[in-house]
């Protein structure tokens, strides 16, 4: 008995200990959204703190200022953003929502950071004050709201409260002929007076324009004219104040004097009539010291151009028609005068889409973009897959950055970024990261993702190795060529369409000592590059692998591999190909492995695999997982995108005849062996080992597909042990679809001879998971447990070289379970039924160290886990004891949870949508976030008025009634009445019925301090007060039933019983024990 207690005293001290080290190692915490908004809908500028605010369809707003300063929050309710406001200079921003809601947030302050945070809200109710336009006049004090009925209300920006100012509709109409005295309609435009802040112009949406002085509540001037269209979209002044411009929605603008009202001082302009022209949504006019600028959006003709998304500028003789692959939201230019300067002076114009953001150089000949060194267009070609490579050498580094440089300078402007505002906290990092993210046209685009803002350093194209089927349509294009007007320039990044989507890019493999680039695709290409910093030309060179030569009957259906160009490319500095690797049949690349230090190169598909020799070109082994009586099943590919309907349903109807017509094998047959090597059952249960613990789900085993379970899964290469009292040497392990793994040893010549003896590889252990489950991921750990390193980074001192004399095991993750086993006899050591347990599915592995934020020398190696329903675990290596549980994904959000990868050092990225990488930490010690400050000047801010204080002789009478309360409480009156069943109120999910639920207990505190009735007409009056106080509660009609229905029917018997209880107190206590002990069972 005492060793037990000793026992159980040092695991409870251990297990305190190990709690603590815990906290150390593991935190969950997303970070920072690396990225473009996802549909966005409002944007804003502060010309003096220097920021831009993006609000999205979802409510969510995100404030940058120089790279690395990032504000972000969301409202309380998921409402588009329509429009956002700066205060300029007052770190404080007011967003209207499409609910009719206004919202005041400032940037403060908290835990040593900026950050932002919402302080005030207001609405309007009613259908006619439904706000159609705002206007933040010069001097910040008020926000002009005008509506859908016409009328315009003051918001004054101090108490967010509307003022009792209000500029009616019908008083605004009162100096307006008669023959335009018909309703207006909505109020379309404000525009402050550029020169006298007590005048506004008012456009309404029939076209009537009205000067409004605001300090005389007077209608200055009113603009109408016959031949100017009627529908007005846009207003802006001149800077003198004594002309301003029209748009319309014929796609027309026009120039007016402001002291005359008779006619427009130029006829309308329909710059690319004289056909039907879509809207002019927006236009400015801009004063320079040589010609002004004319900047709008829209007016495309409607016939030939009304599918482009446009923004025109115009000065002088130059005019360009910037073209924009997706919708314009907005666009404003930025300058660096002030309202006293003669002149606007633009140097920037900025265009924020649905897709993307750009800016262009208004100072700089040809008006280039700028360079974005954030808000990036991760999607500008969807995302196939991505991969990150954390520490890379400098060397590499430094020759990605230069190619890149050199391949956006003829493209970009080189003015700095104007949009600077903020300061960053954070310190430079130590280490240089790398994303790159393969996309559906070929590409694969290199990020910097070593700090909080997301930096394009380099692309890479693919499809310049490969004819396509789009080249003639191209050269077809440049033969006719395009009319010169409108003036077209291509501007942004964003390009949803593919040529063809056999270029997309399913798997990424970067070596950074050796600069060696695996690209493999979806038409079973495979491009290894090598870094050259000097432009050359390529003869590539082409092997072509085929993984199912073995297989007589097999028949592909699916899509033609890529022809490679037959002709010498040039391509410039950067990664340039070196040979291709061709699989037949063309299938999706499914598993890549590199081995850098061999040169050798492991492929996988879902027919097989290959291991590519790229020292001699030459393939050294081929296997095909594919089932010998189901080729015919396995011949299509699901990639396939030019299948008819007719023959998609027809094959689909055979697929499943074919498999209702197939009998369940018997126990007794014999299963056909592949190779002449003995299958060893993973899941066969050791001796005296339970057949299943009873709290455990019974997991059936999986009955093979045969379209995919042939795929290959993984692909690994280990220096290992293969075989009792043999050295160690290199193998390479593949794991299936179907839960089958083939170990093979590879046997490599001497250094001197590589180049003419042939790499051997033999198969050494083929074995079958029991349930079989896909194989997800596998590492072979070394004699300390730690994952195998790349050789190469233990040649180049990256990384402690392995113990190789202890015992290795491998670590194999399946959808279903994790197990380790022993190496070489493949002994089981430990296992944890993943499926069986918690009733979740493996979706992505990966093997990661966690450093102690205390102590950098306290390192474990653990198993990090994204699930089928979105949860982040984290388990212990080789214990396979789980740590932590977070959860961060929905279950319904397939691409995020499949997108997941994870890095070296315990941190996770996966795309938050098809524009946002969300990047998390798993990890207490690593993380990349946003740590910035936005300091205010001095008085910034308007003092807050001043709140009214309680008078004294009130709050001291207050003060004396609750004393006086507490001393008449009555001691033995509990606070909580358990017993009452009518007081048991439902409180979630919240609604309005809150304050009645407080009512009805505050009722029921009046019948525990009432003295017990002496007869049934005292009871009855106490539930007559009750049931009054429920009715008399002003609620929603549409939630007062749900609510009593809640509350439920006080009955006179459960009054009475309540009061009966308080005569025998110690009855109730000796119940006590009896409760406490059944909520402890």
């Amino acid at each position: 008995m005492l060793k037990f207690a000793r026992t159980r005293f040092k695991r409870g001290a251990t297990d305190a200990e190990r709690e603590k080290l815990k906290q150390e190692l593991f935190t969950f915490k997303k970070t920072v959204e690396h990225g473009f908004p996802h549909r966005p809908s409002a944007v804003a500028f502060d010309p003096e703190m220097k920021l831009l605010a993006i609000g999205t369809r979802s409510g969510l707003i995100k404030i940058y200022g120089q790279p690395g300063v990032e504000f972000s929050a969301r409202h309380s309710v998921e409402s588009q953003i329509i429009r956002l406001f700066f205060l300029p200079n007052e770190g404080r921003l007011i967003s209207l929502l499409d609910d009719n809601s206004l919202h005041l947030w400032e940037v403060n302050i908290k835990d040593g950071k900026s950050v932002l945070e919402e302080v005030k809200d207001f609405s309007l109710e009613g259908r006619l004050k439904k706000i159609s336009v705002c206007c933040l006049p010069s001097t910040q004090e008020h926000l002009f709201l005008g509506t859908e009925g016409g009328n315009i209300y003051l918001l004054d920006v101090k108490t967010f409260q509307l003022l009792d100012h209000i500029i009616y509709q019908d008083v605004v109409m009162q100096n307006v002929p008669d023959d335009y005295k018909a309703n207006p309609g909505a109020v379309e435009a404000i525009a402050e007076h550029p020169t006298d802040s007590n005048k506004l112009l008012i456009g309404y949406n029939r076209g009537l324009i009205v000067l409004w002085d605001n300090k005389s509540c007077n209608a200055e001037q009113t603009y109408v004219a016959p031949q100017v269209p009627p529908q007005l979209e846009s207003l802006a002044w001149h800077r003198s104040g004594d002309q301003f411009m029209s748009a319309h929605a014929d796609g027309s603008y026009c120039i007016w004097n402001s002291a005359d009202a008779s006619k427009p001082a130029q006829n309308a302009t329909i710059p690319y009539g004289p056909f039907p022209c879509k809207a002019i949504n927006k236009i400015q006019w801009l004063t320079t010291k040589s010609e002004p600028f004319i900047a709008f959006s829209g007016g495309m003709p409607r016939a030939s151009y009304g599918d482009r998304h446009c923004v025109t500028v115009m000065q002088g003789k130059t005019h360009v028609v910037f073209d924009f692959t997706s919708r314009v939201v907005d666009f404003f230019t930025i300058g660096d005068t002030d309202r006293e300067c003669e002149w606007d002076d633009p140097h920037t114009l900025v265009v924020l889409a649905e897709e993307e953001l750009v800016l262009m150089d208004l100072q700089s000949e040809g008006w280039p973009t700028f360079r974005m060194p954030y808000l990036s267009s991760l999607h500008s070609s969807a995302i196939t897959c991505s991969a990150v490579q954390t520490n890379v050498p400098d060397q590499l580094w430094d020759k990605i950055v230069a190619a890149g440089d050199a391949q956006m300078a003829a493209n970009h402007t080189s003015r700095e970024w104007p949009i600077d505002g903020g300061s960053v906290l954070s310190e430079t990092p130590t280490s240089k990261d790398l994303l790159l993210t393969g996309h559906e046209d070929g590409s694969v685009r290199f990020w910097d993702v070593s700090t909080p803002a997301l930096r394009l350093l380099y692309k890479l194209d693919t499809k310049a190795y490969f004819s396509t089927h789009d080249d003639s349509e191209v050269v077809a294009a440049a033969d006719t060529g395009e009319e010169d007007w409108p003036p077209f320039r291509k501007v942004g990044t964003f390009d949803p369409y593919s040529d063809d989507p056999r270029l997309g890019v399913q798997k990424i493999m970067l070596c950074p000592w050796s600069g060696t680039l695996v690209l493999a695709g979806t038409a079973g290409q495979v491009v290894l590059m090598d870094m050259n910093t000097e432009e050359a030309e390529v003869d590539l060179e082409v092997t072509t692998v085929n993984i199912v030569n073995d297989r007589d009957g097999f028949v592909w259906k699916g899509h033609d591999s890529l022809t490679p160009r037959s002709t010498t490319v040039k391509v410039p500095a950067g990664f340039q190909a070196k040979h291709l690797v061709q699989c037949t049949p063309p299938a999706s690349v499914t598993a890549l492995a590199n081995h850098s230090e061999n040169q050798l190169l492991a492929i996988g598909t879902s027919h097989g695999f290959s291991i590519f020799d790229y020292v001699q070109k030459k393939v050294i082994l081929t296997k095909c997982t594919l089932n010998p009586n189901d080729l015919s099943a396995t011949g299509e590919s699901s990639m396939s995108r030019r299948k008819s309907l007719k023959k998609s349903l027809r094959e689909s109807i055979r697929r499943l005849r074919k498999r209702g017509s197939r009998s369940t094998p018997s126990k007794k047959e014999a299963k056909p062996r592949v190779e002449a090597v003995p299958t060893t059952d993973l899941d066969a249960p050791e001796k005296g080992e339970e057949a299943a613990a009873p709290v455990q789900r019974l997991v059936e085993a999986r009955q093979p597909d045969g379209d995919m379970a042939s795929m290959v899964r993984c692909l690994v290469f280990a220096e290992t042990f293969l075989r009792e009292g043999a050295s160690a040497g290199l193998s390479l392990w593949a794991g299936t679809n179907s839960g089958g793994i083939f170990v093979y040893s590879v046997t490599m010549p001497e250094a001197d001879k590589r180049e003419e003896e042939d790499v051997v590889a033999e198969l050494g252990k083929e074995v079958q998971l029991k349930h079989r489950a896909p194989v997800v991921a596998l590492s072979v750990m070394d004699g300390s447990s730690v994952p195998l390193p790349d050789p190469m980074d233990v040649k180049h001192e990256r990384a402690d070289a392995p113990n190789m004399s202890g015992s290795h095991t491998v670590v194999i993750a399946s959808e279903e379970q994790f197990k380790v086993f022993t190496l070489p006899r493949l002994k089981e050591k430990t296992k944890y039924k993943l499926t069986a347990k918690e009733g979740v599915r493996v979706r992505k592995v990966g093997f990661t160290q966690y450093r102690s934020r205390s102590d950098e020398k306290v390192v474990e190696q653990h198993l990090s886990v994204v699930t089928n329903v979105g949860d982040f675990l984290v388990f212990s290596v080789p214990q396979l004891r789980r740590q932590v549980q977070h959860s961060c994904m929905r279950k319904e959000d397939i691409n995020g949870i499949t997108s997941t990868i994870f890095t070296r050092d315990g941190e996770a990225f996966f795309l938050l949508s098809p524009s946002e990488l969300q990047r998390c930490t798993l990890s207490a010690r690593v993380a990349v976030e946003p740590l910035c400050m936005l300091e205010l000047p001095e008085g910034a801010r308007p003092a807050p008025p001043p709140e009214p204080e309680p008078e004294p002789e009130a709050a001291a009478e207050a003060e004396g009634e609750g004393e006086k309360a507490e001393e008449e409480k009555p001691a033995s009156v509990p606070e909580t009445l358990p017993s009452v069943p009518a007081i048991v109120v439902e409180t979630s999910p919240p609604n309005p019925v809150e304050d009645e639920t407080e009512e009805v207990a505050a009722a029921a505190e009046e019948v525990a301090a009432t003295e017990k009735p002496e007869s049934e007409h005292e009871a009855e009056g106490v539930l007559a007060d009750i049931q009054k106080t429920l009715e008399n509660t002003s609620i929603l009609d549409s939630t007062a039933d749900e609510s009593k229905d809640s509350v439920g029917d006080i009955t006179l018997d459960e009054i009475k019983d309540y009061i009966a209880s308080k005569e025998g107190p110690d009855e109730n206590s000796a119940d006590k024990p009896a409760v406490e002990e059944d909520a402890d069972n």
